[in-house]
Parts: structure tokens; sequence; C-alpha cells
């Protein structure tokens, strides 16, 4: 095992494989916070292209369970806004 920076990997045949939980850290940068592939790429020294491949990867699977019910629960709370902004605006519109 290897220590890149503050990368931890494993020397395979094509090269250096990124520990999961660094592997987590970049997707997580990358899709919450908002960090650019080139940015995250050039802090944790992984390339871009492997960056892209696994965000690629990530997309072609169906969400797990967990997600599913937390876009399920998060989709309910959403029309329930819509719903109540919907009544207040109906509401102030005829007291104008």
């Amino acid at each position: 095992m290897y220590n890149r920076g503050n990368n931890m990997t494993t020397s395979t045949k094509k090269g250096y494989r990124v520990a999961k939980e660094v592997k987590e850290q970049i997707l997580k940068r990358v899709k919450e916070e908002g960090v650019s592939v080139s940015q995250a790429s050039q802090d944790h020294g992984v390339s871009e292209v492997t960056i892209y491949k696994w965000l690629t990867k990530g997309v072609s699977g169906s969400p797990s369970w967990a997600e599913f019910s937390r876009l399920k629960k998060e989709n309910k709370g959403l029309l329930e806004l819509v719903g109540s902004l919907t009544v207040k605006l109906s509401q102030a519109q005829k007291n104008d």
C-alpha cells in the first residue's frame, strides 16, 4: 500500500487503486459540494478521466432502497410546500 499525498492507494498491474473511502470522498466533493472534477483531481492526485468514469458508473446503476426512500420523502415534502405556496398565492390574489 502506498500513500500518495493524502490518498491511500494499492499497486495493481494497471497502476494504482484508490481506497474506497477516498473515492467516496472525491465523489461527495464533486456531487454535493460543487467542487470541479479538475480541482478534485488535483487535490487527490487522481486523473480526471478516472473521476468521470466513477461518476458515469454511478449514474447507470439503480438507486438503493435507502436512496429511493430518501428521494420519495423529499419529493413528498416538496409537493406539500408547493401546495402550501399555491394556497397562499391564491388567497393573496383573492384579497387584491
